[in-house]
């Protein structure tokens, strides 16, 4: 991979967990560029990451990958400044959440691959889910370029594009829902009388063990769930709570709805 030269265009939270990943991985920093809207932001990257800050156009002249990790309401204006100068065999891969590789595609030279990717935060200590999909003039190879570069970030998968909105809701804005069962959890702690430090700990080390249980043991999350059930037991009445309170329900519709909005943002970009 290090004979490529990657330039993140619009290097905001996700782009820069992208490149410090990439860092991370053994990626030259020589072979990384950067290109940010304010001045500011780019003098913080260059001195964080040793990375060249350079304008969108100097990226483009120089770099065979593009990982365009703008917000997407954003990826129009840079996509109209950049499109019309994209070397032929550029791959372009795409961060931005809900924006379809067709909407790429009509902004780009005829036949551009381009390859949709939703990454997670977790990125940041090498623990991401990255799904990956193929555009419409993007090959297997292509692919496997993009799992080069995220690979070393977590686990990625290949899944076809249509389900990326389903990705998006699931895996891409997963780790706020954890995050939120986690703080509600250290607030029940403090309110059964724990120190909060202590309950976090307890927390955060019970979710911990729980996930690599999940994903080490191969076996289906209901059984592990039953396996920690007694009858008449403690476990048991928390669960009749969650239950009672339609937390299972709560957390489908929560989904549908991060599902729906990825599904708007790709109709507003239009």
């Amino acid at each position: 991979m290090p004979k490529h030269i990657v330039a993140v265009i619009g290097a905001g939270k996700m782009g820069e967990t992208v490149l410090s990943g990439l860092l991370r991985s053994g990626w030259p920093p020589d072979r990384l560029l950067v290109t940010t809207r304010r001045e500011a932001r780019g003098a913080e990257l260059a001195e964080r990451y040793g990375v060249a800050v350079v304008d969108n156009a100097t990226a483009v002249r120089n770099a065979d990958i593009l990982a365009i990790g703008v917000k997407p309401q954003d990826a129009g204006a840079v996509l109209d400044d950049i499109g019309g100068r994209v070397p032929a065999g550029t791959l372009v891969v795409s961060l931005c959440a809900g924006l379809p590789t067709a909407f790429f595609a009509a902004r780009l030279p005829e036949g551009t691959p381009v390859v949709r990717v939703m990454t997670n935060t977790p990125a940041l200590v090498d623990e991401a889910m990255t799904a990956i999909s193929a555009g419409a003039h993007a090959t297997d190879a292509h692919l496997a370029v993009a799992e080069e570069m995220f690979a070393p970030l977590g686990r990625t998968v290949r899944v076809p594009e249509y389900q990326q909105d389903a990705v998006t809701a699931i895996s891409g804005s997963g780790p706020a829902y954890f995050y939120l069962i986690v703080e509600a959890m250290i607030d029940a702690g403090v309110l059964l009388g724990l120190p909060r430090q202590t309950a976090h700990e307890l927390v955060v080390q019970t979710a911990l063990g729980s996930a690599v249980m999940l994903r080490d043991s191969g076996e289906h999350p209901v059984k592990l769930r039953e396996a920690v059930t007694s009858p008449a037991g403690t476990t048991i009445a928390a669960i009749h709570e969650l239950e009672k309170h339609g937390v299972r329900a709560a957390l489908m519709g929560a989904l549908e709805a991060a599902r729906d909005r990825a599904r708007e943002i790709a109709d507003q970009a239009k």
